[in-house]
């Protein structure tokens, strides 16, 4: 299986496959119940989360886009300012004082020392259960190693722990405020 950086001119087709991928996620649903507005506001939020990968060649993808991977390396950080913009503009409302509780305690969990973030992974569904979440976690872990360097993710599906788990990330809590369904926020040291 070919993986690869994503290019700049990749960026739209990355956002295809991951808008795809998480046209389900319970998390991301919450934040935009209608069609309409996940379709809206799921790109930006994406690009916001873990954009900068690409330009910093650390978002991947396979051959024929049907899985691709946000990562941040150490000392990027997500577009915070477009993100709170962006949920201001397109979010319920009713559901905002919720959604600010969860990033306040998803903060609390994000590692301050250096580490990668995988901001997003995510398979075509019509491609899921063929080892390409496991091929691309695989691909950028060895970055992480190579650098004795931790990785972090907050895991929006109970469903992919098993996945995460089986590449040796733990759990490290369960972020959950009201009817908010729970993330989980997950830790791995670096391996030799």
């Amino acid at each position: 299986m070919s993986i690869r950086a994503a290019a700049a001119e990749d960026l739209e087709k990355v956002l295809d496959t991951l808008t795809l991928a998480f046209v389900a996620d319970p998390p991301i649903r919450y934040a935009w119940p209608r069609p309409s507005d996940y379709l809206a506001g799921f790109r930006r939020f994406t690009v916001g989360l873990g954009g900068r990968g690409v330009e910093h060649q650390s978002a991947f993808v396979t051959e024929d886009f049907s899985a691709a991977a946000l990562w941040l390396p150490p000392g990027v950080e997500p577009d915070a300012e477009s993100i709170g913009a962006l949920m201001a503009e397109t979010m319920p409302e009713a559901k905002l004082a919720v959604i600010g509780q969860v990033l306040e305690q998803m903060g609390g969990f994000h590692p301050t020392e250096p580490h990668w973030y995988l901001a997003a992974i995510g398979v075509d569904p019509a491609r899921q259960g063929r080892g390409l979440g496991s091929a691309l976690l695989k691909h950028a872990l060895r970055f992480c190693d190579a650098q004795g360097l931790p990785a972090y993710l907050e895991s929006s599906n109970p469903k992919n722990l098993p996945l995460y788990e089986r590449h040796g990330f733990e759990v490290m809590d369960v972020i959950q405020p009201e009817d908010f369904p729970p993330i989980y926020p997950m830790l791995r040291n670096a391996r030799r």
